[in-house]
This record gives structure tokens, sequence and C-alpha cells, in this order.
């Protein structure tokens, strides 16, 4: 189970999510990508798949392979598991837990790789999923306030016990200098800015951005930097 976390809101781990997804499906592999930001979701608009059934649903005994839907990444289908859904008036704030989290280790028996969309920042609702991963990609941009957030974000997870595979620098057609040492982990690669990180309610899907070339090819390079260790 790869966790996809990142130190601010908008720093590109939800299109990084499904741009790994995406780039795992064009190898013909199974791919499940769960959103773990029950308070932020919006893995599930990007995918073009509904709000719920989500990981509550997994949580409470469903095998995650039929609660799951198939959604787009330009390039291919995945399984896409919306965050906890609940009443429409259910208390957002309340977070995941590892448990929940854990629920999802059944579907290692039928997807070739796990992909976790977290909670951004170093916050109490990064703990869960953080903890529950195999190891973790962090995923910044090139500005410095992201870049220091980012670097909370992996020295938390190393405090879990969970691996950082690697960085991401979104939005960027080359690194900035330092991050590598910044973030105390390898850079994976950049990912050329192409369209934005989430849709607007008129947008049937949020899939633009990875219907770039430029940025299928990245994410194609990602996964190739992070196989076969962690994927």
């Amino acid at each position: 189970m790869l966790a996809v976390a990142g130190g601010k809101g908008g720093a590109g781990k939800t299109t990084t999510t499904l741009g790994l997804a995406g780039a795992l499906a064009r190898q013909r592999r199974t791919v499940l990508a769960a959103d773990a930001d029950r308070e932020m979701p919006d893995l599930h608009a990007m995918a073009g798949v509904a709000r719920s059934p989500g990981l509550d649903a997994v949580a409470a005994g469903w095998p995650a392979r039929f609660v799951a839907e198939r959604g787009g990444t330009s390039s291919g289908e995945v399984s896409i598991l919306p965050a906890a859904s609940g009443p429409a008036n259910a208390d957002r704030r309340q977070k995941l837990t590892t448990p929940e989290i854990a629920s999802l280790n059944p579907a290692e028996e039928w997807a070739d790789a796990v992909l976790l969309d977290c909670p951004a920042g170093a916050g109490p609702d990064a703990v869960a999923p953080l903890r529950a991963a195999d190891a973790v990609v962090v995923v910044t941009t090139a500005e410095p306030a992201c870049l220091r957030d980012s670097s909370k974000t992996a020295a938390m997870a190393r405090e879990l016990g969970t691996p950082v595979a690697g960085a991401v620098v979104s939005r960027a057609e080359d690194p900035p200098e330092g991050v590598s040492r910044l973030l105390e982990c390898p850079l994976l690669g950049t990912v050329p800015d192409a369209g934005v990180e989430s849709p607007t309610s008129a947008a049937p899907s949020g899939d633009e951005p990875l219907a770039d070339e430029r940025v299928r090819a990245a994410h194609d390079r990602l996964v190739s930097a992070l196989q076969p260790k962690y994927l």
C-alpha cells in the first residue's frame, strides 16, 4: 500500500495519485486508488465517480472490489474508492482510524497496487493513512512554503516508521535545488504544469491534466522509478 501525501492542499497529490494509477493501468496492472481524506475528499470528483459508497463501507465489512467504482484516468480504468461517505450531515472532521485504513489490506489480494490519497499536511488526520501504508510518496510544488510543509510531512512519516519512497515536484519542468536534501529522500521526478488540481462543479471530470501527453509520460517515469521496490 503506497500513500501519496503532500505538505499543502493543491500541491498535486490527487493528480499524482490518479497519474500513478493511470501509469500502472497502462502496464495492464490492477489498481485500487482510495481517498483517505475524509474532510476534503476530491479523488472521486477528479476520477468522475460517485461520492458513495466509500471507505466506511469497506471498514464495515464490504469487500473493496465491490464497493470501488471503475473510473477513467484518460488512459485506462482503475478502481476508485471514495473517502468515508456517511450521511450528508456527517461530521467530516472525524478522523479516519488506522483500522479503517487497514481494512484495505485484503484488496492487495486482487489489486496489484493500492494507492492512498492522503490528507494534506502533517496534522492528526494524516497519521492513520501514513501509519498503515508500506511507504509514502511526498508531493510538493517548487514554492518554498510548500517545500517546507512537505518536509514536515516526510518527517512525520519517518517518525511513524513509514519509509519515504521519494519526492515528486509537481507543476515544474526542473526541480528546485536541494529538494532531496530538504526532504531527506530521493527525488523521483517532476510533473509539468498542465491544468488545475481540482475540477469545478460544472466539469464532468477532473481528468484534464492527465490527458496531457507530457503529464502521462512524467507519471510513467515516476512508476518506473518506484518499481520494483514500492509498486
